[in-house]
């Protein structure tokens, strides 16, 4: 059954393309490790709730954006041996990170409801 990592995460606006490029390099680690697919989304219509919300979530602040992110594994056991695989890469050493990764979140999901294409 498949597996899916999901994040979020805030990052300036001024380093959108940094954490672009981030995103990318890494996707591509992540699909030679094994994951099936690879989303990375760049917040543009994202609500600020009454309660709770995505700013608050990550602390966010003005001139912020949230990106929601989620990697697509075939497995549990997949996902855990490319994890292992991704953190022991020396291309994934020494990274800068163009967010605060202080105030990101994660976890890991078994999917209950997977329909339609893509």
């Amino acid at each position: 059954m498949a597996y899916i990592d999901g994040y979020v995460l805030p990052v300036p606006e001024a380093n959108r393309q940094a954490y672009t490029d981030l995103a990318l390099r890494v996707a591509n680690k992540f699909l030679k490790y094994g994951a099936t697919r690879v989303v990375e989304g760049w917040g543009k219509d994202v609500p600020h709730g009454e309660t709770t919300d995505f700013y608050r979530a990550t602390l966010a602040t003005e001139g912020e954006a949230v990106v929601f992110s989620w990697v697509v594994w075939p497995d549990k056991a997949t996902r855990d041996a490319g994890w292992d695989s991704l953190m022991a890469d020396p291309d994934m050493q020494d990274n800068t990170m163009p967010f605060d990764g202080k105030r990101m979140f994660w976890g890991g999901f078994e999917p209950i409801v997977d329909r339609g294409e893509g």
